[in-house]
């Protein structure tokens, strides 16, 4: 039975992930800065540890509790929504990282137990914001861009150790808590000036005639986990899916 360590399991894809892998007979360890394992009361087996990936002994007790792996999931994430030109430089240090030095500090933490087993996977979460621009969420885009283009130099040094690398590429899904997991630090990013710009942003994502499930991310990450092909990106969701063909 193969092991997959999942990031951010408390709420939206993190959560769907986990227990679509346990459901799929993986044994899965599933971490969150603050344990809940009554979230997974229906995913007997499914272990719930602490981990903050912004702190360096959290992510080594972690993964030493977690014991071998087959597949690191670096899907914790902020999300930011509001004008860059209203933004703090510190909100957007913030994103950062958690986003991108979080989802760097995983890896280079989990790489050297892939590379001496000669086996493995990590899958890192991005966003379809790296498929097309979206406005309004440029630091965020950044964020998750950095991992974009780190993904894909990563696939090609691990490659040599038998150590895979993806990417997964999420649309929109109103479902998930990407305001609530950010509505302290968004408060006041959109700014007079910005408001009517904003109300149509608004207007066009409730519009929207397709858009990703939070069940659409789980599948894919597990699709991505187990390819064993030279293939890098996997969009995830109508949306994400649509975008991938336009580009």
């Amino acid at each position: 039975m193969k092991t997959a360590l999942i990031t951010g399991c408390s709420s939206g894809y993190g959560l769907a992930t986990a227990r679509h892998f346990h459901a799929q007979g993986w044994q899965v360890v599933a971490t969150m800065r603050r344990p809940r394992a009554e979230l997974f009361a229906d995913s007997p087996g499914v272990r719930v540890l602490p981990l903050d990936v912004t702190d360096a002994d959290s992510i080594a007790r972690a993964l030493d509790a977690a014991g071998p792996l087959d597949v690191l999931v670096n899907n914790a994430g902020l999300g930011l929504f509001g004008a860059f030109e209203a933004t703090p430089m510190a909100s957007v240090r913030e994103i950062f990282d958690t986003n991108t030095f979080g989802t760097m500090a995983m890896c280079q933490a989990a790489i050297p137990r892939f590379r001496e087993r000669g086996a493995g996977a990590i899958v890192n979460v991005t966003s379809s914001a790296a498929l097309a621009p979206f406005a309004l969420v440029a630091a965020y885009t950044a964020s998750k861009t950095a991992i974009e283009g780190f993904t894909g130099s990563l696939a090609l040094e691990l490659a040599e150790f038998g150590v895979r690398a993806k990417l997964v590429e999420p649309g929109y899904c109103p479902e998930t808590r990407f305001a609530d997991n950010g509505a302290e630090r968004m408060q006041g990013l959109v700014t007079e000036p910005y408001a009517p710009f904003a109300r149509k942003v608004f207007e066009g994502l409730a519009q929207l005639d397709a858009a990703t499930r939070p069940v659409d991310v789980a599948e894919t990450v597990l699709r991505a986990a187990t390819d064993t092909s030279a293939r890098l990106r996997f969009a995830a969701g109508a949306d994400a899916l649509a975008l991938e063909r336009a580009d």
